[in-house]
């Protein structure tokens, strides 16, 4: 039986490059149907800001299947990203970029990698939750959760183990944010120790990044964070040749979406010049998750095969290795010409198991136990300095809260703050239990009733200042749920 996939041509390059890929998967018999819908730029400018239009979910939901080439999100208005929002409406939880060199016939110093991005796709400051506080200040809110880690770290697992793969890295910051990025550490070692045959490391992403660009044949399957792994699947995809070339899935337990992961490239857009080469590994990557591996793996050999021959697109063609410049639908007509044949340099594949088959354990919710210790209350303040604004906060008629410190981006600036601190306007004071008993490293949290805080807000309110918003401070199970300030 076909399988029945939606495709949406884009813009910019979109619709030329997915032509050549519909060519391609046409010549080689894939077993699909296909429905088409359209998004993007005209769907934006037509009024749906979403950039899609609310019937064409139904036709997504119904094929769970997704072939897309780029978009382009109209710059200004408030548009949102269409490939943000397909991820996180329809749960395509892991975002799959692999990247092989394929040296001698792309340029590469690097020609031993092979390596596969896994990154978490729903999370983290790609939440788009951001506001603008103060005149100065501005705020992204950053989220991991447990049950959205636990996914991504199974799968990455499962991953490395379905495709032979030996070692899985794990990237994060976790020496600076401590609870989001520590929580996403946290949770790969608890989850690693369910896989003894592969090799598990962990590196903070600076140094990570780094070594990802100076050592790639050292790495395997990585497994980071959404906004991390939007930035080191490039920079490999880059060094292993070329970003215009690699494709991506987006795996969700119901639904899978595919694309390159390059942009729809406006400047060269009806030229016909374009590398399809993106979209054709993206739609590749989608026939092995459908089951049709023998397929896709005599597409990919094709397309190996065109590359050794020397027929190439300007954005790879070099006159020492390159026998022939091509458009976009004249490399299409090569692989064709090439189905059946096999590379005799790179290696070429066999028709690999699906990756649809991963499946992910339900998640189960530890109960601990969530006590309100304090809140942190944000101030719009402009009016002196750290110690005017303590001064004030000091002297408030609180029956059940008292103030521990102020901080200004992070750093401590109340008490025993230092004058070479700059302050913007954004203020963060925290209010701990008047019981709270100081200690030298912190305060043995009390709890506090709710109303202290509705109190605290009603008061800072009456004398004069502009609360902004707050933050609840909780302790679980006896332990801080909140971060120390810079220099607490």
């Amino acid at each position: 039986m076909n399988t029945p996939i939606t495709i949406a041509r884009g813009d910019g390059i979109g619709p030329e490059i997915m032509e050549a890929t519909l060519r391609i998967l046409k010549a080689a018999k894939a077993r699909i149907d296909i429905h088409e819908i359209e998004i993007g730029e005209k769907v934006y400018h037509q009024g749906h800001t979403s950039g899609i239009r609310p019937s064409d979910w139904k036709t997504l939901r119904d094929n769970h299947i997704f072939l897309k080439a780029p978009i382009t999100t109209p710059s200004g208005g408030g548009y949102k990203s269409l490939n943000v929002t397909i991820r996180k409406t329809l749960g395509l939880f892991a975002n799959v970029r692999p990247c092989q060199a394929l040296h001698p016939f792309v340029p590469t110093r690097f020609p031993a990698i092979d390596m596969v991005i896994i990154r978490e796709n729903e999370e983290d400051l790609y939440a788009g939750i951001e506001h603008r506080q103060t005149q100065d200040a501005t705020q992204c809110l950053k989220l991991i959760t447990r049950p959205g880690t636990e996914k991504i770290m199974h799968y990455a697992f499962e991953y490395a183990k379905a495709d032979g793969r030996q070692k899985v890295t794990c990237m994060a910051k976790d020496n600076i944010m401590k609870i989001t990025d520590g929580l996403f550490h946290k949770v790969f070692d608890e989850i690693g120790v369910q896989y003894p045959k592969i090799e598990k490391e962990y590196k903070i992403i600076d140094i990570g990044s780094a070594l990802l660009a100076d050592r790639p044949h050292d790495f395997d399957v990585v497994v980071t964070e959404n906004l991390y792994g939007d930035i080191i699947s490039d920079i490999v995809a880059l060094i292993s040749g070329s970003v215009g070339m690699a494709g991506s899935a987006n795996i969700g337990e119901s639904f899978a979406m595919f694309e390159a992961i390059h942009g729809s490239a406006p400047d060269i857009s009806g030229q016909g010049i374009a590398n399809p080469s993106g979209l054709l590994n993206g739609a590749i990557m989608m026939l092995t998750h459908i089951g049709q591996g023998d397929i896709a793996a005599t597409i990919k050999n094709a397309w190996l095969r065109t590359l050794e021959d020397g027929i190439h697109t300007g954005d790879i063609y070099r006159e020492e290795v390159s026998k022939k410049r091509v458009g976009t639908i004249e490399f299409a007509d090569a692989v064709i010409a090439n189905l059946g044949k096999k590379p005799e340099i790179l290696e070429a594949v066999t028709a690999g198991e699906s990756k649809g088959g991963i499946t992910i354990p339900p998640y189960r919710r530890q109960i601990e136990h969530k006590e309100l210790v304090g809140v942190d209350l944000f101030l719009d303040w402009r009016e002196g300095s750290a110690d005017d604004l303590g001064h004030i906060l000091t002297s408030l008629p609180l029956r059940h809260l008292k103030l521990k410190m102020i901080t200004n981006r992070g750093v401590k600036v109340y008490p025993d703050g230092l004058p070479e601190t700059f302050c913007a306007d954004h203020w963060r004071c925290r209010f701990i239990s008047k019981q709270a008993q100081s200690t030298n490293l912190e305060p043995d949290y009390r709890p506090i009733p709710f109303e202290g805080i509705l109190e605290t807000m009603h008061v800072a309110h009456a004398a004069g200042l502009d609360v902004i918003k707050i933050e609840n401070l909780y302790e679980f199970d006896n332990k801080r749920g909140f971060s120390l300030a810079q220099g607490e």
